[in-house]
């Protein structure tokens, strides 16, 4: 007997009242008409509204909020939808406290339903004294509206600009730079980048700031390399904005969504910017992978060197060591850090940002990791700790196999996503190495993004 086909109960443009009942993991409010989900952006749990349905498929639904019969206790009143509908800020309807208990419930989760783990403990998210204004990078889409040169953001799932001026989240020089460079670049007539016709030039402006120096870089986005009297808007922009130490220009000929291009031209002051992190110093160029909040940065990682227990004749392997930021912050503690990376540049960085600190007890290689492991392995390198910082991906298997083949005392696992990292966690496990508890850390305020710390140790 086949399956009776349940009917979609709703179309678009209906008004619906719903109850909240629960959140999605991207922070969207979640009700049912006859079990079929409909998501609603600035909706909290125990809220009842009217929802206009915007957009249906089989499985669920999309609204939007027309009005509140009953308010969540956790709710903000002063909502600024712009930062909602962009994605900039998607939680910033709900409470600092609210958001905190949304992350921890997160990963408690994943932790037991990916993970399989039931009895590891996951503690409550350390956050930040003052939630907002703490983005030390800004990567911000430049379009013709209306006729004019505009910054924004894009709104969510498209590619249409919502100009903004204040984007909440990030440092104030950075939205107050932008605010100085945007008629600058009206001035000399610099073409915004059009994305249907493939035509202008300026794609993005990228800026980025030493939280600690002030130090400002300001990268230029370009399709096309030569852009009309820069030496004059140069000049302009270092006049109108204080602390600029560095302008770029990257040249992005391609149409896809990656931000910067494979080419990079010093326009302005030095190639890079420098920051501090947990007492060193850093160089941060254009293309640098650096936190972008610095204060829940050096949070994260005192997290992960504190739970590694460090002694003096610790062998620590920093594998994903990007500029080094882990491997150097925690090199004076032990005998000796290896670091590995598959982007040379980085591992250029990372020797520099060594030499810069007076570090002399780090070797950095460039590589895949595993293969790179392999060679330690036969060099007689035996690490007692390896820390892992990898992307939202996780880890691949074939790394778990090798860093667990290097038999180290701890593995020490900073994870920016709590899906990959607890079916890796759950990888581990498998081959021997049991989590402690859980720590989450929140590096991004206002958004659903969470991070996560804990020690991996042999069974």
């Amino acid at each position: 007997m086949t399956k009776e086909k349940r009917e979609i109960p709703v179309k678009k443009n209906d008004k619906v009242w719903l109850k909240i009942e629960d959140l999605t993991h991207d922070g969207r409010g979640v009700g049912k008409l006859d079990y079929y989900p409909v998501f609603v952006e600035n909706a909290i749990p125990g809220e009842e509204i009217e929802v206009r349905i915007m957009k249906t498929t089989k499985k669920f639904a999309y609204g939007k909020v027309l009005q509140w019969k009953t308010k969540s206790e956790n709710r903000v009143e002063d909502v600024v939808s712009d930062w909602i509908r962009t994605g900039i800020a998607p939680l910033h309807h709900m409470t600092y406290e609210a958001q905190l208990d949304f992350k921890k419930n997160q990963v408690e989760k994943v932790i037991k339903r990916i993970g399989g783990f039931e009895d590891v403990e996951v503690k409550a998210v350390k956050g930040m004294e003052n939630p907002s204004k703490y983005r030390n990078k800004a990567q911000i889409p430049v379009r013709k509206v209306e006729d004019r040169l505009q910054t924004g953001f894009f709104r969510r799932n498209s590619h249409d600009l919502v100009p903004i001026d204040d984007f909440y989240i990030q440092e104030p020089e950075i939205d107050a730079a932008l605010i100085a460079i945007k008629p600058i670049l009206e001035q000399y007539n610099v073409k915004p980048y059009d994305e249907e016709k493939q035509g202008g030039n300026l794609k993005n402006i990228v800026i980025r700031k030493g939280h600690y120096t002030n130090e400002l870089m300001i990268v230029l986005v370009t399709k096309k390399k030569k852009i009309f009297k820069i030496g004059e808007i140069c000049k302009e922009i270092v006049s109108a904005v204080p602390n600029v130490t560095s302008i770029i220009q990257s040249i992005h000929t391609e149409n896809n969504n990656v931000i910067l291009g494979k080419e990079f031209v010093r326009l302005y002051g030095e190639e890079y910017i420098e920051d501090q992190l947990l007492g060193n110093t850093y160089q941060i160029s254009a293309k640098s992978f650096y936190q972008v909040n610095t204060k829940q940065a050096e949070v994260l990682y005192q997290e992960a060197i504190d739970r590694a227990e460090l002694k003096k004749t610790d062998v620590v392997i920093d594998a994903y060591c990007g500029i080094g930021t882990i491997g150097l912050s925690l090199a004076k503690q032990v005998q000796h850090v290896y670091g590995v990376e598959m982007v040379q540049d980085a591992i250029d960085d990372a020797q520099t940002n060594a030499e810069i600190n007076g570090i002399e007890n780090v070797e950095f290689k460039v590589g895949k990791a595993e293969f790179v492991f392999e060679k330690w392995l036969e060099d007689g390198i035996k690490p007692n700790v390896i820390i892992v910082d990898p992307p939202r991906k996780g880890l691949a298997e074939t790394f778990i196999e090798a860093s667990s083949k290097m038999n180290p005392e701890k593995i020490v696992y900073v994870s920016c996503d709590p899906a990959t990292f607890a079916r890796d966690l759950k990888l581990y496990a498998e081959r021997g190495y049991a989590p402690d508890y859980v720590q989450p850390i929140d590096m991004f305020p206002q958004t659903s993004h969470i991070e996560c710390v804990t020690v991996l140790k042999k069974k």
